[in-house]
């Protein structure tokens, strides 16, 4: 068995600052957010000017919540984005209609039927399991019961309220195969800090390096 490795994509990147310390520090996705509500959101342009700084390798991601089809093609037409994220109600056939890998965001409301949920979204590049609040359609900086996440037999996400200082605890205990971070990297409500996203990498490593030296005992024994 090779080295276990948690993909890191880092989220709500406004600037070609983060963007270049998020590339640069290994992440391996970034995420622009085009829900104007959100104190995160982009215009396409800017999106495109941050991409830019981001190495060459590192996966583009366009964030939408219930968008149209106009707002959609709007954004890639200016935005060379790799994969399209939904945070809405979205059906499966509207999410694989742009011609792109898509992820499908799930958030554990008290009660859903998440295999269900899963089930939906057949297709789905990969699914993201995050934290449910009513008026706030992610980025809520808020967790959730990690062990109410089922077993997922394709790609998923773990995002809702990681940081530095537990996202190493969540890798322990859900052990995803990838993380989402937004507001976990940040000094104020949308402003990305460049050493809390190095710091957050730097705890992922961390945490790996820990289960495969984990997993190394575990087999001499």
């Amino acid at each position: 068995m090779g080295a276990l490795r948690t993909r890191v994509k880092i989220c709500g990147i406004r600037d070609a600052t983060a963007a270049a310390a998020a590339s640069e520090g290994g992440a391996d996705a970034l995420g622009f957010v085009f829900y104007p509500p959100s104190p995160r959101n982009v215009t396409p342009e800017e999106a495109a000017q941050a991409l830019a700084a981001a190495g060459p390798l590192v996966t583009s991601v366009g964030l939408f919540v219930n968008p149209s089809v106009d707002t959609v093609e709007a954004v890639l037409a200016h935005c060379p984005l790799d994969c399209l994220q939904f945070h809405g109600d979205e059906s499966a056939e509207f999410c694989a209609s742009f011609g792109r890998p898509y992820l499908k965001a799930i958030r554990m409301k008290p009660g859903l039927h998440v295999a269900e949920q899963v089930a939906a979204y057949p297709d789905a590049r990969a699914l993201l399991f995050d934290a449910w609040r009513a008026d706030t359609p992610g980025g809520t900086g808020e967790t959730f019961p990690w062990e109410l996440i089922p077993e997922v037999p394709r790609p998923w996400l773990l995002a809702g309220g990681l940081t530095v200082a537990n996202v190493g605890e969540a890798i322990r205990i859900a052990a995803p195969p990838a993380v989402d971070v937004s507001g976990g990297v940040e000094a104020r409500r949308g402003e990305k800090d460049v050493k809390l996203i190095e710091g957050f990498l730097a705890a992922v490593r961390e945490a790996d390096h820990q289960r495969n030296a984990n997993a190394a005992q575990a087999n001499q024994t």
